[in-house]
């Protein structure tokens, strides 16, 4: 069977302007992965008709599927469906289902619908119709001379679920090779190092593939393979997999696993343990990450941002011999601070983090030095840091590097404890 091709046009001008982050892309080209669809192309056009257009002869001369998002409102400069439909050579008529859904939207949300709102229930002639429960756009796909064309809302909350709903079981139906991936995440070695241990299975992967992708401070490994089923592609992956894990297994966090905080807090509950976190120089980042992630407060129990020496003593007890012979940005410091942190919640582990994120020396210690700590009954260890990057960004680039620190801390912790059925349950 050929290879089946699809392009993401995504259609705005403030996504152009940069008023609003295009996250719907990623979103598609990572459902049409599943399905085994390959994307090669990602556009982006404004709201004109002759560039509209212009992408439209674009895309369609390099792919079987286009797939636009956008462009569907009830405003003058909403005028997707009516280009697409002008391109297949398809007039616009009144689809009176959807109108009806309109109305009822109205009703509901107890807002009078005003006559523009006609237009989204005016659909091109012979188009597969894509209800929308969630706002006032219908969707809908045109099929003709092998090419499909499928019309999407922009706003998230209404495209995903459309895509879900009506896109997936209309590409399914021709749909016969499924395209299935693994993301191995890494801490601690770079893209180029990780490269180099794994340059050959790089270099020789037909089917699987494996692709590496540099993110600020880990490294993600891509593996895919395509196959009838997705249990012949996991058959596929299987012996890339171990592989990788033989070659790079001491630097690798997880799979699948989406992000460091998310591993550690999945860590955390998989032991039972609980986690308590002193900052300085992070101001509450590490706490932040941590509590990004759902479920994270059965093991989360505290954060404390001690940002002056006064606070590091009184909160945390750090004796203030060590903060005046040491200074703040220090081991010892900083692992009296991962005890204190700990002493105070009752947590069976303690991670703190002090440093200079800049933009200028402070105690005699440069910008960029770091230190971090992680107190517990199995595992201690202490972390000294040095970033030597000192642009406009140093600062930010500083307090989320120390953080992922932090994080990978808190999942070694939590990986290397006993077990509760081996040893005692941690609360």
């Amino acid at each position: 069977m050929a290879e089946r091709t699809a392009e993401i046009l995504c259609i705005g001008t403030e996504i152009l302007m940069g008023d609003i982050v295009n996250t719907n892309a990623a979103y598609i080209a990572k459902e049409l992965a599943v399905l085994g669809i390959c994307v090669y192309h990602q556009s982006v056009v404004g709201d004109n008709p002759d560039r509209l257009r212009e992408s439209l002869d674009l895309a369609f001369s390099r792919a079987d599927i286009v797939i636009t998002t956008g462009g569907l409102g009830p405003t003058y400069d909403d005028l997707s469906k009516e280009t697409i439909a002008a391109w297949f050579g398809r007039k616009l008529t009144l689809h009176q289902p959807s109108l009806d859904q309109i109305q009822r939207y109205f009703e509901k949300s107890g807002r009078t619908m005003t006559p523009n709102n006609r237009k989204q229930a005016m659909m091109p002639e012979g188009a597969i119709i894509f209800d929308n429960p969630n706002g006032t756009a219908p969707g809908c796909a045109i099929q003709q001379d092998g090419k499909t064309a499928i019309m999407l809302p922009g706003p998230p909350r209404e495209m995903k679920p459309m895509f879900d709903n009506w896109v997936v079981p209309l590409l399914m139906k021709e749909q016969k090779q499924t395209l299935l991936s693994h993301n191995l995440h890494f801490y601690g070695i770079g893209e180029s190092s990780l490269e180099d241990l794994l340059r050959d299975m790089m270099e020789k992967g037909c089917n699987p593939t494996i692709a590496p992708y540099a993110k600020t401070g880990e490294v993600m490994l891509r593996v895919t393979a395509r196959a009838d089923t997705a249990a012949d592609a996991e058959a596929l992956m299987a012996p890339a997999l171990a592989a990788i894990k033989e070659k790079a297994g001491a630097y690798l966090y997880g799979v699948d696993v989406g992000d460091l905080q998310t591993a550690a807090v999945r860590a955390l509950a998989e032991k039972g343990l609980e986690a308590a976190v002193a900052e300085s120089c992070t101001g509450g980042y590490l706490a932040k990450r941590l509590t990004e992630v759902s479920g994270s407060s059965a093991v989360f129990q505290c954060g404390v941002v001690t940002y002056s020496n006064q606070m590091k003593a009184k909160l945390l007890g750090v004796p203030e011999e060590l903060l005046q012979q040491y200074g703040a940005v220090s081991a010892q410091v900083a692992e009296a601070m991962a005890a204190g942190v700990r002493r105070l919640s009752g947590a069976p582990i303690g991670v703190a983090v002090t440093g200079n994120a800049g933009p200028a020396a402070s105690e005699g210690k440069p910008v960029g030095e770091v230190w971090l700590a992680i107190d517990s009954d199995w595992y201690r260890e202490t972390v000294p840091l040095q970033f030597f990057r000192h642009d406009q960004d140093a600062r930010e680039y500083i307090r989320y590097l120390a953080a992922s620190r932090g994080l990978h801390l808190i999942w070694k912790a939590a990986c290397c404890c006993p077990s509760p059925q081996e040893g005692e349950r941690h609360a």
